[in-house]
């Protein structure tokens, strides 16, 4: 890694800008900084969505215009990257698309949140497999616009209907546009960084193993990837570290590969990158997927930073311990690999050491034969669950062959339910098996009353959750 720079380069809407501020400082302080004010914070933990902005991904050889919250990541991380806020998109003399459809359909109002509603309605309208479409329905547009690309923006006075109206009336991308002529070479490749300022260094090494060093040699460094859960860190607690290393675009981290034994997915992928790749091959990611906080989250969240938070609610632990994922661990001396039902130790304590980072997630083939991922939150959608779980069951011949189930914000760690797996095995997949099953399931973890739910609800919900699955998966009468 080369001497710390003073400043660093990144382009917006087209233009060369010199990062100079410290190495904590958010994207969107920064840009409005530079007097690009479009973007706004409302909620500096990335709900509202008034903050994003697009930034130009890699998408093969081509690019993908992504839209992310720009309050989460540090401004250094996008050293070498190209940037467009709601004031690169057009102007008041020559509107874009999808300001012209925001004006003339009144899906403004006090316009505080439109510059955000602007750009991620913009990554949906130049999304690269957008088209017009025969199968419209209440959250998909006849000219291919998916509403789930505005999941993550909040309006509080102009009401949806009008904002919905300007997406579905979008048209399809003018081949003289300069932005849709950009998908078609390719991203800029992150750069490696190293940028210090007060005595604090953001750095983005070119290796895992330069990454690996690093860790090892200061152990008090902070790896960061989509910045989802550290970003909010830094707004709302003020946290601060003296080391911030960059993962997000290591090489190494970001592998996908398909084999006859397990399908391994780099823990550095986004969210939204699995989703594209998998396409629905593995059912039970496919339902999580859209109950995972909002598109613009799953733009920057990692795979492997849901995982390597420890946290008891994160969304992806039930699924992957139902799908009995193995992580592949990465540290100085070598890889190692541990199953996933054997990863957390604690609350937000793992199995991973200081200088190690999770390198990859590996699910197993064959898939079981029914699987569902059960969330339960105050909202539909951009929540944090109350309960979560994940059930992966192979059923032969009416007989529970192998069950294995994950839990989610009903203990201190996630975990597997190995009671209730216990009960279900071997016997018949009947309504009488469930209701039993159901009762040895509301009595796993020990789930605490908070403020998202009382324990004797969340014991609730988990029988409940069983007994759904088994609704869903059989077409018995009379079940409850």
């Amino acid at each position: 890694m080369t001497d710390p720079a003073s400043a660093l380069g990144v382009t917006v809407n087209g233009r060369a800008h010199e990062f100079s501020d410290a190495p904590h400082t958010n994207l969107l302080d920064w840009l409005r900084s530079e007097g690009l004010t479009g973007a706004k914070e409302g909620c500096a933990e990335g709900e509202c969505g008034a903050c994003s902005v697009l930034v130009a991904r890699p998408d093969g050889e081509h690019t993908r215009w992504t839209a992310v919250n720009a309050c989460l990541p540090p401004a250094a991380a996008f050293a070498g990257q190209e940037i467009v806020t709601a004031e690169g998109l057009g102007s008041a003399e020559a509107l874009h698309p999808v300001q012209q459809e925001m004006a003339v359909r009144g899906g403004s109002q006090c316009g505080y949140c439109t510059p955000g509603f602007v750009c991620s309605m913009a990554a949906e309208y130049y999304r690269p497999d957008r088209a017009a479409c025969d199968h419209a329905d209440s959250e998909h547009g006849a000219n291919g616009f998916d509403l789930h690309a505005l999941s993550g923006n909040l309006c509080r006075c102009t009401g949806y209907r009008p904002i919905r109206d300007a997406a579905y009336a979008l048209g399809d991308v003018p081949s003289d546009d300069a932005l849709g002529a950009r998908r078609d070479t390719s991203a800029p490749d992150a750069q490696p960084t190293s940028y210090e300022r007060g005595g604090r260094r953001f750095v983005r090494p070119e290796s895992l193993a330069e990454t690996l060093q690093i860790l090892r040699d200061d152990p008090d460094a902070v790896p960061v990837a989509g910045s989802t859960d550290w970003g909010v860190d830094v707004n709302i607690k003020s946290t601060r570290a003296d080391l911030v290393v960059g993962i997000d675009r290591l090489p190494e981290l970001r592998t996908f590969e398909e084999t006859g034994s397990y399908v391994e997915l780099g823990a550095a992928l986004t969210l939204s990158e699995i989703e594209q790749r998998l396409d629905g091959r593995i059912p039970l990611l496919a339902q999580l997927f859209p109950q995972f906080a909002s598109r613009l989250i799953r733009n920057g969240a990692t795979i492997g930073g849901n995982l390597g938070t420890g946290s008891p609610i994160g969304d992806t632990p039930p699924a992957l311990l139902a799908l009995e994922a193995d992580l592949v661990l990465a540290g100085p001396d070598g890889t190692r690999v541990v199953a996933l039902a054997d990863y957390f130790t604690g609350y937000r304590q793992t199995v991973c050491a200081a200088d190690e980072l999770i390198k990859a997630v590996r699910i197993p083939l064959p898939l079981a034969g029914i699987t569902a991922f059960h969330k339960i939150a105050k909202r539909r959608f951009d929540d944090i669950s109350s309960v979560a779980v994940g059930y992966a069951i192979d059923v032969a011949d009416g007989i529970v062959r192998k069950a294995r189930i994950g839990l989610g914000g009903v203990a201190a760690t996630p975990l597997r339910a190995t009671a209730v797996e216990a009960a279900l095995e071997g016997n018949p997949w009947t309504a009488d098996t469930v209701r039993s099953a159901a009762r040895v399931l509301q009595e796993e973890g020990t789930p605490l009353d908070d403020h998202r739910a009382s324990s004797k609800y969340r014991r609730a919900m988990l029988g409940t959750s069983l007994r759904k699955l088994y609704a869903e998966s059989t077409t018995e009468e009379g079940v409850a």
